[in-house]
């Protein structure tokens, strides 16, 4: 009986061995790599994104951040949507438009069979209630549409007349004056369509709990670590998205992340430092990508506070930064010195402007001249490295000594994320480090959009106002003629200069590193990658 027992026995074991055994067998024929088990022979696709900050919100209409539109990007989708690596015009959940002579009439044709991600339609009358939405908002609540389309319903300066649906799948958006970029400004993130049941239900926090079209759907958020999104398996385009879930891992310091990256705690990181280049070029694990350069760095000088509400105390300090010294620090080669508001691949860009080289004796006369008193300044650094500022304590300190060598004392300050942008909108800060990653590729979404009188108190956070300026840039967003349009920015450009609101500092090259598995990755240049055809191999 013993001896027929553990007979049995050790038959079974055999058994259990054998079974497990196949089922390694059977992971490793299986091809697919992940950092998450679903508990069989299969693993989940997952990509874990290393970033620099958390986001603000996932309600993409109330957020102007670069960290915000990282996510509702994958969970949102806009009418028209940008090329894969350019800002060109695409279909996106628009599938054709036409606009009137007069530019003062679209017609969209929709797609039809597009559902949200909570069974809602999508449809005419969900697009017309987005619109309603926004346009009876206002700028602190939805600061990106003041910016783009110039003003909420009843605004003298309002864009959008009205947008109503005609049948099921097609809507007319009627417009109050001509817009040159009119197109481009719908297919920005901000713009991405939301479930109008969820939107009407959860009201003011419909940002913790976003639901749109996109490829990817909402899962959690854990405030300043993680947010998680998982494969919409409903989702319209056949064959996406390849991968089964992705999360946005906040990691503040460049180093950490990339030591996170190296330790294969993530899979991908933004916010390369230039350098570690070499050493990340140097691991056959790992892999560089470059982002298309669309942005500008600066210091931001509020004018509605001393000393900076005198012009000649403006100049003095764009005469006292060493930005080549800035730029062989901590860009490592991978950016240009800036000179205007917008970079050089944007059209209408200025090269006539000369800017102001490093001179700190023509600084120092300048404060003599504008009779600067030697207070001490706030000298605000950013919180979290961005494209444009891969350190933003370190590039603060360099620009607090050149400052200091011509008289200027300047006490670093800097916040949590959201409200560094929250008090540097409401024009708390003297001096500001800040930057700005274009959104479609149009010299409007710069100037317009960040110097302005419109956009006080959304991405104006300068305050800075100029009736020249402001009307060259008014005319210029209803001049068809792309060259009349040209010399309009240009000219604006010139008087920017002049006033010196900003000190451009560099327009750079953004660096992400990632595993070598990592393939159709194609970082785009707005800031706001669609991650629906990355794929782990």
């Amino acid at each position: 009986m013993k001896k027929k027992r553990l007979l049995s026995v050790g038959l079974l074991l055999v058994l259990v061995l054998s079974t497990l055994l196949a089922a390694c067998s059977s992971d490793k024929k299986d091809g697919t790599e992940s950092n998450t088990n679903t508990g069989d022979s299969k693993k989940e696709k997952t990509l874990v994104f290393g970033r620099g900050g958390d986001s603000v919100s996932l309600d993409p209409i109330t957020v102007t951040d670069g960290e915000s539109f990282k996510v509702t990007q994958n969970i949102f989708e806009t009418l028209i949507n940008f090329g894969e690596q350019d800002t060109t015009l695409q279909p996106g959940l628009a599938t054709k438009w036409e606009g009137s002579k007069d530019g003062l009439t679209y017609t969209f044709d929709l797609q039809e069979g597009v559902k949200f991600q909570d069974g809602t339609d999508f449809n005419a009358e969900a697009v017309v209630k987005n619109f309603d939405r926004w346009m009876s908002g206002n700028a602190k609540k939805f600061p990106y549409f003041a910016s783009m389309f110039g003003g909420f319903k009843g605004d003298k300066e309002a864009v959008i007349k009205d947008v109503k649906a005609d049948g099921d799948y097609k809507i007319v958006m009627t417009l109050n004056r001509p817009q040159a970029p009119f197109l481009k400004n719908l297919a920005m993130s901000p713009f991405g369509i939301a479930s109008p049941t969820a939107f009407e239900k959860e009201g003011d926090k419909f940002g913790d709990n976003p639901v749109g079209t996109g490829p990817f759907k909402f899962v959690s958020w854990k405030r300043n670590d993680s947010v998680t999104i998982e494969k919409n398996t409903d989702y319209w385009k056949e064959g996406l998205p390849k991968l089964d879930k992705i999360v946005f891992r906040s990691i503040p310091d460049n180093s950490a992340r990339l030591n996170a990256l190296n330790t294969g705690e993530i899979d991908l990181a933004d916010g390369v430092n230039p350098s570690d280049v070499a050493s990340i070029k140097s691991n056959d694990k790992l892999q560089i990508f470059e982002r298309p350069s669309l942005n500008v760095g600066y210091l931001g000088l509020t004018v509605t506070r001393p000393p900076f509400d005198n012009v000649k105390v403006r100049q003095a300090v764009n005469y006292a930064i060493d930005k080549q010294a800035i730029i062989d620090a901590f860009y490592e080669g991978k950016a240009e010195i800036a000179k205007n508001p917008m970079p050089p691949v944007v059209e209408g860009y200025n090269d006539e402007v000369k800017g102001y080289e490093y001179n700190p004796e023509k600084a120092k006369a300048l404060l003599k001249e504008a009779g600067y008193d030697g207070k001490q300044i706030e000298l605000w650094a950013m919180p979290v490295p961005r494209p444009y500022m891969p350190d933003g304590q370190k590039i603060a300190e360099a620009i607090q000594k050149n400052l200091a060598d011509v008289g200027m004392k300047a006490k670093i300050v800097s916040y949590e994320w959201a409200t560094y942008l929250d008090k540097a909108a409401k024009g708390e800060a003297d001096a500001f480090l800040l930057g700005w990653t274009g959104d479609n590729g149009d010299a409007d979404n710069f100037l317009y959009t960040l110097l302005d009188e419109s956009n006080i108190g959304s991405n104006n956070y300068t305050f800075f106002k100029n009736k020249e300026t402001h009307k060259l840039l008014l005319k210029a967003q209803t001049e068809v003629d792309k060259e009349k349009r040209n010399e309009l920015y240009q000219k604006a450009q010139v008087i920017l200069s002049e006033e010196a609101p900003w000190v451009p500092l560099a327009y750079s090259t953004p660096l992400l590193a990632g595993k070598k598995g990592i393939v159709d990755f194609l970082p785009h240049p707005t800031g706001s990658d669609i991650l629906s055809k990355v794929d782990i191999k």
